[in-house]
């Protein structure tokens, strides 16, 4: 076999394609070329790099392209990566080892990486060149679906061809576009490739139910204009003629193996360039990854086996390939349009002697069926549909033995299945797939000493692709004897939102009595400013009030941010970050007379950093003179809401987004939380705001708001994902009122609310029943409390400037209440104010600021 020259330091890797595989093996690629032998050029025939085509139906709703877009996929600071977007690979020549490029281009390689993907599947229908008839499987194809969609208008009817795994997604993606939609499929039941005829039926029934039409067993003939309407007339094979505004093809796909094909590259005999183990091609320069390789003569249309292609690739390339492809489990588990279904193993029951245990429940709407061995003993596959919970237990459990009545793996809770767990799994059982980690890793990891699940996957790297196996790692760990405590501190055994519900309750307004009846001791700098939180959440009271007073925390007691100096800044409140010419002039005025020095804040808000505590009354009056309030940039709390100009100045904004900014943040300041809560308004999906990036973030669409949860900067970013979409500002405000109070109501302290939404039970699909839905019956109950908060709203500094008592605590001696503090100096030599660190008697703890 033919070994590539690893001594020369200029050689070229070229990569044909920049899907999720191809990007993939370039950044394996450059993190194991420990010694830049290699620079990679990249040739993309889409115009936009490497996206999340398996969330594609994610971008329906939101619109959003960098909702997509791959961690990392333009190789920031990375100049041995060359990638040209819209440029693609149209001949290889093998004898000279050079591509020629779509713009005529010739590039010269050491080594060729196809990894060109699939192209759509359409039947020879008469009519399938319909310029309203589309694809399923680009942006672009989305972005020309939705136009023609949008054009039918609201209720129109689409009929999608296809109905197995991407027909339906192509289904939910027209309903979201507001669209009546049909499925077509030949064969005689939905998904037919993973689910069997019961779970086919039970699928078609739950999907029937969400307002889709299904017809199965029938082909599609022709696609013409109708001649009574601007519609389309689609026929099928039995004589049914439907209306339709649109076709979406979405009946599989095939490898894109023309360019292997044209330069005579081995394929298989269903399509695909051939490859060998290692994902080398009948070229010993070529290599073929993803859904375009045929490895052995198969293909795979999965992206979890296309990523071990490009590991294995890219091993191989650089000299160290001895692993081999070691086959890829197919096993998949879906929610589509709302429905859960699952398949794993043999689900179809081939395996000689198989047997069947099928419980099929159609007024519970689920179908569970198990594949056994013909002695019963071992699992080999199943199939479950509309609850897929047990699919986390099961799929590890395939080629095992069945510890018990195998009946009980699938019954209703109540009927012997409670005994059957993870503990019954052997080690060697894969937990985490996404990331092949066994259990035997999981449970080593935590005879180690990881004892909770973010050690967990810091360790093995289990869950932190797509979580789903999070509730079996904490399973492990409560199985493995670790104690997951939910103790607020020492002082109180009850977790934060036990606590809460505590204080709303009994009606208790005092740490001291709380402490006294339901904890011990005296208190600590945990527990006590976490009461003044929940006391400040379930009442108007002021947070100096009183013995509340003592439970803040420096910035909460001095209502402004403590600098590392002994001074403090002041943020005045600037809803939407709008401001009158008049308030700019005082709040510059008060730098100059009190020689603060000023910086817009990344909220859209001015900073006046350099106070004095005696001098804080002092500027707020003038500020609240001026008709500001206190942003409570001190609190955990309502920090801002940041919003573009919107469709008040900008020509691309569709909705008020200042205008709704201004709203949200007049209605949710001063609401204390477990940690602070920042929003963000943006008026069309460019996204000027930034409100991905936000605890809460609300784009603008045509069809009306999308709403996003659990977004947040700081050490772990994370995008929001969306929680509703296409709603108006009442709905939009319910929802908000809901999500944030139910959020204040049960988060652990200091939980940002991303890290309360990925540890909550049930995800994102559970926290939607309950806000948008009302799964728990209490959204009545949520929005009365969002109301009470409003109501009983005050500006903090204004009742401080109104009551002598509280301004008696904004002094830098008691004994000497006019004297400034000594230590606090300043250095202007760089150009600018800053503070110069003596050490002051006003340092405290601060916790987070």
């Amino acid at each position: 076999m033919t070994q590539l020259n690893t001594e020369s330091p200029a050689q070229t890797v070229v990569v044909v394609g920049h899907g999720m595989v191809g990007h993939r093996f370039v950044q394996e690629i450059r993190e194991r070329d420990n010694t830049n032998r290699f620079r990679v050029v990249v040739l993309s025939e889409e115009p936009v790099a490497a996206y999340d085509r398996v969330g594609l139906s994610s971008y329906v709703g939101s619109w959003e392209s960098s909702s997509m877009a791959l961690t990392g996929n333009d190789y920031p600071g990375d100049d041995r990566v060359e990638v040209r977007l819209g440029e693609s690979a149209a001949t290889i020549d093998r004898d000279a080892r050079r591509v020629t490029t779509s713009l005529g281009d010739d590039i010269a390689y050491d080594a060729l990486v196809m990894a060109t993907g699939s192209y759509p599947f359409v039947p020879p229908v008469d009519g399938k060149d319909n310029p309203r008839s589309f694809d399923y499987r680009t942006r672009a194809d989305l972005d020309a679906t939705r136009a023609t969609a949008e054009a039918a208008g609201p209720g129109a009817p689409g009929v999608v061809v296809g109905g197995g795994l991407l027909g339906l997604e192509a289904a939910n993606a027209l309903r979201l576009l507001g669209m009546t939609p049909h499925i077509v499929e030949f064969a005689p039941r939905l998904m037919p490739l993973q689910v069997d005829a019961g779970g086919g039926a039970l699928l078609a029934s739950l999907v029937t139910d969400l307002g889709l039409t299904v017809h199965t067993g029938v082909s599609t003939t022709a696609i013409a204009d109708a001649t009574d309407s601007d519609r389309l007339a689609v026929t099928l094979s039995d004589g049914t003629v439907l209306d339709a505004a649109l076709v979406v093809f979405s009946a599989g796909v095939r490898p894109q193996d023309a360019l292997g094909r044209a330069a005579d590259l081995a394929v298989g005999e269903r399509g695909g360039i051939i490859t060998d183990q290692r994902c080398r091609t009948s070229d010993p320069a070529i290599w073929a990854v993803g859904e375009v390789a045929a490895v052995d003569g198969r293909c795979y249309g999965l992206v979890a086996p296309g990523y071990t292609m490009a590991e294995i690739a890219a091993d191989d390339i650089l000299g160290n390939g001895s692993v081999a492809f070691p086959g890829a489990d197919m096993s998949t588990k879906l929610k589509l349009l709302g429905v859960d279904v699952a398949s794993f193993g043999d689900a179809m029951g081939v395996t000689d002697g198989a047997l069947e245990i099928v419980y099929s429940d159609p007024v519970a709407g689920t179908y569970k069926k198990l594949v056994l061995s013909d002695d019963a003993s071992t699992l080999l596959g199943g199939i479950l549909v509309g609850d897929a919970d047990a699919y986390a237990l099961l799929k590890p459990m395939v080629g095992s033995q069945i510890p018990g009545d195998p009946a009980a793996l699938i019954a209703p809770t109540g009927s012997g299945g409670e005994g059957i767990g993870l503990s019954a799994l052997p080690d060697d059982a894969e937990i985490c797939s996404c990331n092949g980690v066994s259990k035997g890793t999981i449970c080593g990891a935590i005879a180690d000493g990881a004892c909770s699940v973010a050690d967990l996957k810091t360790c093995t790297n289990a869950g932190t692709t797509c979580g789903g196996c999070v509730p079996s790692l904490t399973k492990l760990l409560a199985d493995s004897g670790v104690e997951l405590s939910k103790s607020l501190c020492e002082h109180f055994s009850q977790s934060r939102a036990e606590l809460f519900t505590v204080v709303s309750a009994t009606g208790i307004r005092t740490f001291s009595e709380l402490i006294a009846r339901y904890g011990s001791g005296h208190g600590c700098e945990i527990c006590k400013p976490t009461v003044a939180s929940i006391l400040a959440s379930t009442s108007s009271d002021h947070i100096l009030d009183g013995e509340q007073a003592g439970l803040q925390d420096t910035n909460d007691h001095f209502l402004a941010n403590l600098q590392r100096n002994g001074t403090y800044s002041v943020v005045p409140r600037m809803p939407g970050g709008e401001v009158t010419g008049d308030q700019l002039i005082v709040i510059g005025q008060i730098a100059k007379d009190f020689d603060l020095y000023t910086k817009v804040t990344g909220g859209q808000r001015i900073d006046l950093f350099g106070a004095r505590v005696e001098q804080l009354p002092q500027i707020w009056r003038r500020l609240v003179d001026a008709g500001m309030e206190s942003g409570h940039a001190y609190g955990k709390s309502l920090r801002t809401v940041k919003s573009c100009v919107g469709s008040s100045w900008c020509r691309y904004g569709v909705q008020d987004s200042v205008g709704m900014a201004v709203r949200l943040e007049h209605r949710y300041r001063g609401l204390r939380s477990p940690h602070k809560i920042k929003l963000g308004v943006s008026g069309c999906a460019r996204e000027c705001a930034e409100a991905r990036g936000k605890d809460v973030g609300v784009i603008a669409s045509d069809a009306g708001w999308n709403l996003y949860v659990g977004g947040n900067g700081g050490q772990s970013p994370k995008h929001a994902q969306l929680l509703a979409s296409g709603i108006d500002d009442d709905t939009l405000i319910r929802y908000i009122d809901r999500y944030l109070m139910f959020y204040v109501r049960t988060a652990d302290r200091l939980q940002r609310t991303a890290a309360w939404q990925e540890s909550f039970d049930g995800g994102l699909d559970k926290l939607r029943s309950i806000v948008c839905d009302d799964s728990l019956g209490i959204a009545d109950d949520l929005e009365a409390a969002m109301n009470r908060h409003v109501d009983g709203y005050r500006d903090e500094w204004a009742a401080v400037l109104d009551d002598e008592e509280k301004l008696s605590r904004f002094v830098s001696f008691v004994n000497a209440p006019d004297v400034p503090d000594p230590t606090i100096t300043f250095d202007d030599t760089a150009g600018r104010k800053v503070p110069v660190l003596l050490g002051s008697p006003a340092l405290r703890s601060t916790g987070d600021v």
